[in-house]
């Protein structure tokens, strides 16, 4: 699911509000639309993001509650850029050794496959349990571990993210 390329960007709403994957909807019963947004760097689009969470999520508290973060990629990358990129933003929303770095990158690796445009990657946390992800509509490997999967959807809802609006515009329509 992954960030993409540097996050130094500008984020914008998108024209529609998107539709819950129905892949995924049994994941988090009743989920909320919590906010989509657009992902640019340097002009250009690079996926746009929605969020789906459970009713009584609360933004702080991100990691403590169920949620579907999908990306719509807008251009061709590189899966394994994804992976070490989101390691890198991972690192903001908190510490890890270098023997999950390993773990985690293996398993990113293996999640996200190279995209182009229309591609989609669903993530779905469960704070009990850790990450699944859906490259397409189809299942990918899941990351069991509720600290990866924590500091992954970190990268765009944390308060240490490095793109503040794009986690606002997600988050717009949650409880904070």
């Amino acid at each position: 699911m992954a960030t993409a390329v540097p996050f130094t960007a500008a984020a914008q709403a998108p024209a529609t509000q998107p539709t819950l994957p129905s892949h995924v909807a049994e994941a988090i019963p009743g989920a909320i639309f919590s906010g989509a947004t657009r992902m640019r760097f340097l002009g250009f689009d690079i996926y746009d993001a929605a969020l789906w969470v459970e009713p009584g999520f609360k933004a702080a508290q991100y990691g403590q509650s169920a949620l579907i973060l999908e990306l719509t990629y807008l251009r061709a990358l590189n899966g394994r850029s994804i992976a070490q990129r989101s390691i890198s933003e991972m690192r903001r929303a908190g510490e890890f050794s270098a023997a999950q770095e390993q773990r985690w990158l293996a398993a990113m690796e293996t999640s996200f496959p190279d995209v182009k445009a229309t591609d989609r990657i669903t993530g779905v946390h469960n704070p009990a349990v850790g990450a699944r992800f859906w490259f397409n509509g189809i299942v990918r490997a899941p990351v069991n571990e509720p600290e990866f999967s924590r500091l992954f959807f970190g990268i765009w809802l944390s308060s240490a993210t490095s793109e503040p609006k794009l986690r606002a515009a997600l988050l717009a329509n949650a409880l904070t």
